[in-house]
């Protein structure tokens, strides 16, 4: 049960406003557990060939080094199954003892032979014993039960062993790669995923086997939010308490990578689920564990947060995306997509036209004209600083209230720093005011009556601990008061790493965003514009709620990977960087490739050695390109299907 008192809603975590950790099961794998009160635990996944064993150790002693608590290595075939012991061996002649995972996929003999070999194997219920050839099947629920019956036949003997052997197991359902017979039934949906896991789960339980971790995992955050939700309830409903793997699956490379996972992983996390993390990037696996231990950690302590007031009602359904409807407020709210304020008020210089080029807009000292690119900021919050030159009419200013009574430019509007300063001010602009809301408006008259303003977008803020709880409690009240006044998102950061505004800006953020609250986001840190800006932008991107760049769905590599996956993705990011709003999966084999690029625009996967697969959304366009052909093919392929824009300047 939650413990707050008469929440109506299915409990998916301990506490809307209490940072509590859910409570799972120990899970024995070798000699590092899993779940319970045992910290959360992070790994990744090789990228060599499993039969090369000196390097599958090498790379696996780099990952261990890096603070890799289980190291994952696929085993696509019996061979690669047997050469696990030879890796084994290795590690332990050199005084490593972490757990491997065999990591199984199509292949039932291989997962027998890796279970008396490894700590975990970990089996994907979409394609251990079943199958995806984008068929729809019509079953009655006689040849269903028959069907789930021949799979179970096929399942029960990994399951006898693992127990026999104490090896413990990962049960990963990926969005990309439900069966033709989940899909069938359930759809391309979250519940798909989680059934498709509780048929094995139910499986192992009835032969009272419970070494098991369960994971459900997209390259869709919001999806993969979802989906660990609404498994959380289906095991709430059967008395299970298994813990949970997170990641967010071919999340891609660079920032773009990391932001994704973050707020997929990171939305779990708030809310006290997730016993194991793995960041899945389009890079070497040994950077991956910086990701997810700055992810982790920071949960530290976290319970010792300030109190928020508790949750009697839910009036959202958190399994499902549903946007807060707000009404228009200038551009804000509405239909009108999230904006973005860029925040230059600690600027120790002089704004000058320069200043404002690292939130997108660039001025020609020739042509004395501006340009504002596709990741412009909306806003600029200049606080007391007074803009001395003409801005073009897209660009909006926020000044301090008091300033902007000395001001009262178009396009230059008001922040009030707090809801007692707005009420006591007749001195308001008519159209468009940004009023400061915190924990404690909330339940005052005053924040009853400022929400009768047409003319009023709050900007939430907080210093609490568990930040993002307080926040979405506020949203909370607005939404049970029924309140359509937009809302602008605003955190405040100390650290002046990148890194660290990324993961917990995207975090933050990105788990309101991913609940459908959120009309901007304001993000204020002590790093440069630029990289602000591009965070803000990476967020609202990994959230599908604003679309200013091209997408990509890039697996992490492993030892099934038939080419240099970082190389090409490289290559494929020079050159359609500026298709804004194409979506183009790069899979490094077909395991997960064709389902988990379904969404995408266009598909690049490798089917053999040097050979490459295109797709047009799923539907295969060419096949066995040779791989110094097949980026080439790609553009064209785009270009074919009038997606192609040519890349505009710089300048």
């Amino acid at each position: 049960m939650s413990t707050e008192t008469g929440l109506l809603v299915k409990n998916y975590c301990n506490s809307l406003t209490s940072y509590v950790r859910r409570k799972s099961r120990v899970v024995n794998i070798g000699d590092v557990p899993l779940g319970g009160n045992y910290p959360i635990r992070v790994q990744s996944m090789t990228t060599t060939d499993t039969l090369d064993t000196i390097g599958t150790v090498e790379q696996s002693i780099r990952m261990i080094e890096a603070g890799c608590e289980y190291v994952r290595i696929t085993a696509p075939s019996l061979k690669e199954a047997e050469n696990l012991l030879n890796i084994k061996n290795e590690l332990r002649k050199r005084g490593y003892k972490t757990p491997l995972v065999a990591d199984i996929h199509f292949t039932p003999n291989a997962a027998e032979v890796a279970a008396r070999i490894v700590e975990k194997v970990r089996v994907n219920p979409g394609n251990y014993a079943d199958k995806k050839k984008f068929e729809h099947i019509e079953y009655t629920d006689e040849t269903y039960i028959t069907e789930l019956e021949r799979i179970k036949q096929r399942f029960i003997p990994l399951v006898k062993i693992c127990k026999e052997h104490g090896t413990a197991m990962r049960i990963g359902a990926n969005h990309g790669s439900l069966s033709d017979r989940i899909m069938s039934r359930y759809g391309d949906t979250p519940l798909g995923m989680v059934e498709s896991a509780m048929e094995f789960l139910r499986i192992c339980e009835e032969h009272d086997y419970k070494e098991i971790v369960l994971s459900m995992k997209s390259s869709n955050p919001q999806v993969m939010v979802q989906a660990y939700r609404l498994l959380i309830e289906k095991m709430n409903g059967e008395c299970m308490n298994y813990p949970l793997h997170l990641g967010v699956t071919e999340a891609g490379e660079g920032e773009d990578g990391r932001i994704k996972s973050a707020a997929g992983i990171g939305t779990l996390l708030e809310d006290g689920i997730g016993d194991t993390v793995r960041v899945s990037l389009t890079e070497d696996p040994e950077f991956e564990i910086p990701v997810a231990k700055m992810l982790v950690s920071r949960y530290e302590g976290r319970s010792k947060h300030s109190p928020i007031p508790p949750v009697t009602e839910l009036p959202y359904t958190p399994t499902t995306y549903t946007k807060r409807e707000t009404r228009d407020v200038g551009n804000f709210g509405g239909k009108n997509h999230p904006r973005i304020i860029a925040d230059l008020s600690k600027r120790r210089e002089e704004i000058t036209h320069a200043s404002l080029f690292g939130a997108g807009h660039s001025y020609n000292v020739n042509t004395s004209t501006w340009k504002s690119f596709d990741q412009a900021a909306d806003y600029i919050y200049s606080g007391d600083k007074i803009i001395p030159f003409d801005l073009p009419e897209g660009i909006h200013v926020m000044y301090t209230a008091e300033t902007w009574k000395k001001v009262k430019q178009v396009n230059t509007f008001p922040f009030f720093r707090s809801l007692k300063d707005y009420i006591a001010t007749t001195e308001k602009s008519p159209t468009l005011n940004f009023v400061s809301l915190k924990i404690g408006d909330i339940s005052t008259d005053s924040f009853d009556k400022a929400n009768s303003d047409k003319a009023i977008v709050w900007v939430v803020e907080t210093e609490n601990l568990h930040g993002m709880a307080e926040e979405r409690r506020i949203f909370i009240e607005l939404l049970s008061k029924k309140y359509d006044a937009p809302v602008i998102i605003k955190r405040q950061y100390e650290s002046a790493l990148d890194d660290i505004i990324r993961l917990y800006a995207a975090t933050d953020a990105g788990a309101l965003f991913i609940e459908g609250m959120g009309d901007g986001l304001w993000i204020d840190a002590d790093i440069p514009t630029r990289s602000l800006n591009s965070i803000g932008f990476g967020i609202l991107q990994a959230t599908r709620t604003r679309i200013s760049k091209t997408e990509y769905i890039s697996c992490p590599s492993c030892g099934r990977t038939l080419f240099n996956l970082q190389l090409v993705t490289a290559k494929i990011h020079e050159r359609t960087s500026h298709l804004k709003g194409v979506k183009i999966g790069i899979m490094g084999c077909v395991v997960n490739g064709p389902g988990e690029m379904a969404d995408a625009d266009y598909g690049y996967v490798g089917t053999g050695v040097g050979k490459i697969t295109l797709y047009k959304g799923k539907e295969v366009v060419q096949r066995n390109i040779a791989s110094e052909q097949a980026v080439d093919a790609l553009i064209k392929l785009i270009k074919d299907n009038g997606d192609w824009v040519e890349k505009p300047s710089e300048v």
